[in-house]
């Protein structure tokens, strides 16, 4: 009897479970199930989803959450095109993804094969790196390159392409092993550069003659885990700082330096700001007047030197978030200073931060019913805040919902919200939800959703409820896109006047009833009581949950503007 032989499908696995994949998302079909049954064999956990939009959402976070490319594994032709949404989505948030796709027969392409597409000329705009191999013995190689890849200097999509051909060629056991081993041996990262200490110094001497001195950090900083040296930059010196959305819990919301509740003072006033893992996009106001002073000097620390190149601040630094910020506090160890809390500059964004705090739970003290946004909001803020450490990690995603939720929703601990991020993509929550819960099994997951966003990936609830995640997701129903029919009298006209408002749903939508019908628990609250029973149940129970929140339809008419009151 001859050595025993395995096949294309049984080596891919093979190739992610040796090089430290630990966890699937995808949506299995011809050609690649087999890889997935394989994999799972291997020891690593498949979660399979509805569609592959979700399922790269998950990829996408859980690369921002571990630091470990997430692999999202798809079929051929369409599976590859529904793919892209979560491998550009990782490219816009620089996270680390691997798509991996089955693809047509080599020798039948541009014949009209099944699910046939060029994928390689389809992913190129939305991936750092895409290979296909094009033999059965490249393939552990061509696994690494992707692996490697996506983490290298700024993270980002990767793309593997497996022809179903070579899924089917076979090699001996031993060759296998043999392949593995080179492509093992062959594996490298790119060094991200060493910071100039004439460049440091710069820095610190531009900080510690500032009169008006702030720190940004976005999510850049959270998936360099540089939360540590940060608190010691900020607490050392008494800079306050400003976070990104994402970058919320680095520091947590309620430190007496955070500056988000006096935002539009600190960027238009500030002389030098020190941006970490942060880009100068539309979220910063490309770092431009009017709303930032137009004297300001940035200071940018980046993982990318283009980027700093695009930006042109006043001093780039370009290496990892945490690794120049350790060597930033080196540097002022030796001559330290602190701005104080009675220094002008803290103490007005103090008493600007008071006053827009207590203006802002003025609003959130009222209970309003029918349900406006801010009264479930302070609900489930408390509710989050009271269940205590380690912290929930929340999931936010619409247009009200998430501007409102932004505002009020305080996070303590780091990379504890997801939400549509640098490109604003809505539909991600689902997605986003299965991956927090796999990154962080000892964490509560709370999604707080709008009923459009939820729209997006509602059938994955069934997806909770199959692998049994503790994954609460909260739906604030108002009927539509910002709330119902939104139309002036003279925009309801046309033979189709009678049809329902581009912006409308069906009133009062069952959404709990959708979970209820895989076997999970579905909520319907309409006042603070019954909202506050429904997550004290579900918060203790950590089942999959969907808590259907009915709000007033016209309440969501001002809060797409909330971040522009401070």
């Amino acid at each position: 009897m001859g050595e025993q032989l395995i096949d294309g499908n049984v080596l891919a696995a093979k190739a992610l479970a040796k090089f430290g994949v630990l966890h699937m998302f995808g949506v299995v079909g011809i050609p690649v199930t087999s890889l997935a049954t394989r994999a799972v064999s291997l020891g690593v956990r498949f979660f399979a989803f509805h569609n592959e939009q979700s399922a790269g959402y998950a990829a996408s976070a859980y690369g921002y959450l571990t630091g470990r490319p997430g692999v999202l594994l798809t079929v051929s032709g369409p599976g590859c095109v529904h793919g892209l949404a979560g491998l550009s989505n990782a490219m816009a948030n620089a996270w680390p993804v691997i798509m991996i796709s089955g693809s047509c027969d080599q020798k039948d392409f541009g014949r009209g094969d099944f699910q046939e597409l060029d994928q390689i000329e389809a992913v190129r705009p939305f991936s750092k790196l895409s290979v296909k191999a094009k033999d059965i013995r490249e393939i552990p190689s061509c696994v690494a390159q992707v692996l490697d890849r996506a983490i290298s200097g700024r993270p980002g999509g990767c793309y593997l392409d497996l022809p179903s051909d070579v899924l089917h060629q076979k090699v001996t056991e031993s060759e296998a092993e043999k392949l593995l081993l080179e492509a093992e041996k062959e594996r490298r990262r790119e060094e991200i550069p060493r910071v100039q200490s004439s460049k440091i110094e710069e820095a610190v001497s531009l900080l510690k003659h500032a009169e008006r001195p702030l720190i940004v950090f976005g999510k850049g900083a959270a998936y360099a885990r540089a939360e540590g040296a940060l608190r010691k930059l900020v607490e050392s010196t008494g800079i306050p700082f400003l976070p990104t959305p994402m970058g919320k819990g680095l520091l947590p919301d309620s430190h007496e330096l955070a500056a988000t509740a006096a935002r539009s003072l600190v960027i238009g006033k500030c002389d030098v700001a020190l941006v970490v893992g942060a880009r100068l996009n539309w979220l910063l106001h490309f770092g431009e007047p009017p709303k930032w002073s137009k004297d300001v000097k940035f200071i940018l620390v980046d993982v990318s030197e283009e980027e700093i190149e695009l930006r042109k601040p006043h001093l780039g630094l370009v290496g990892d978030a945490k690794e120049v910020l350790e060597i930033i506090n080196r540097e002022i160890k030796d001559d330290p200073f602190c701005l104080g809390k009675s220094h002008p500059w803290v103490e007005a964004i103090s008493n600007k931060a008071k006053e827009n705090v207590s203006k802002m739970e003025v609003q959130l003290a009222k209970e309003i019913v029918p349900f406006n946004f801010l009264t479930p909001m302070r609900i489930i803020r408390d509710a989050i805040l009271a269940y205590g450490s380690p912290a929930p990690i929340v999931v936010s995603e619409g247009a009200n919902t998430m501007d409102v939720g932004r505002s009020v929703l305080i996070q303590t601990e780091p990379r504890t919200r997801l939400d549509a991020g640098t490109w604003g993509t809505m539909g991600v929550g689902l997605g986003y939800c299965i991956a927090a819960s796999v990154a962080s099994p000892d964490r509560l997951v709370v999604a707080v959703e709008g009923d459009s966003g939820f729209g997006f990936s509602a059938i994955e609830v069934e997806t909770l409820v199959r692998y049994q995640l503790p994954v609460v997701v909260i739906v604030f129903n108002n009927g539509g896109v910002y709330g119902g029919d939104r139309r002036s009298p003279e925009e309801v006209d046309g033979p189709f006047k009678d049809d329902p408002a581009p912006t409308s749903f069906v009133p009062n939508a069952g959404y709990h009833a959708l979970i209820e019908a895989f076997g999970g628990k579905g909520y319907l609250v309409g006042t603070p009581q019954e909202l506050k029973s429904a997550l004290s149940e579900t918060f203790s129970a950590r089942k999959p949950a969907v808590i259907n929140v009915i709000i007033d339809p016209y309440a969501g008419a001002e809060s797409g503007r909330l971040q522009h009151k401070n």
